[in-house]
């Protein structure tokens, strides 16, 4: 049997995601980028204030945002039959629903969109040039295509305030 990546998805509160989607939306990032199947990641469902908390501690903005990124730094030394880490993306539920509402999107699609954005994030894309930018929104367009999720959905991220990083 072929190793896959190992993709967590927590949602303590049971907030409704599919999170079968949101595995294959990290995935198909994953493989689209030719990461190692042997490494792993995190997607957590949190609350607006959590991540709010972490906007302020990591980014110096005080509020809450719908995903960010916290890429793993490299372990200084290999873990026997420990996978190679990525990092965690951080979804504030309440935020991102609104923000999909707002937008007319299908809140399952806009949360895999969301983790397609993060999932790039987590591998070093930024969009903070507009070259970068462009590289970033090419490769997110790939993975939303190979989903079937509309690249419509984009939008949602043009505002570089409202969106993440970590």
């Amino acid at each position: 049997m072929a190793m896959a990546h190992e993709i967590e998805v927590v949602n303590e509160a049971g907030y409704d995601v599919d999170s079968a989607l949101l595995r294959a939306a990290a995935d198909c990032v994953l493989a689209q980028e030719h990461v190692a199947v042997d490494s792993a990641m995190t997607v957590v469902i949190s609350d607006d204030e959590h991540v709010a908390s972490l906007n302020k501690q990591f980014r110096d903005v005080d509020s809450a945002t719908d995903v960010l990124s916290f890429p793993a730094a490299p372990s200084p030394v290999e873990i026997p039959d420990e996978l190679p880490y990525l990092g965690d993306l951080i979804i504030a539920y309440p935020y991102a629903s609104a923000q999909a509402s707002r937008e007319g999107h299908n809140a399952h699609k806009s949360f895999a969109l969301l983790v397609v954005h993060g999932t790039l994030h987590l591998l070093g894309y930024d969009h903070d040039t507009p070259e970068r930018r462009a590289q970033m929104w090419e490769a997110q367009a790939r993975a939303l295509t190979t989903l079937g999720i509309p690249v419509d959905y984009v939008p949602a991220l043009e505002n570089p305030t409202d969106d993440d990083h970590g």
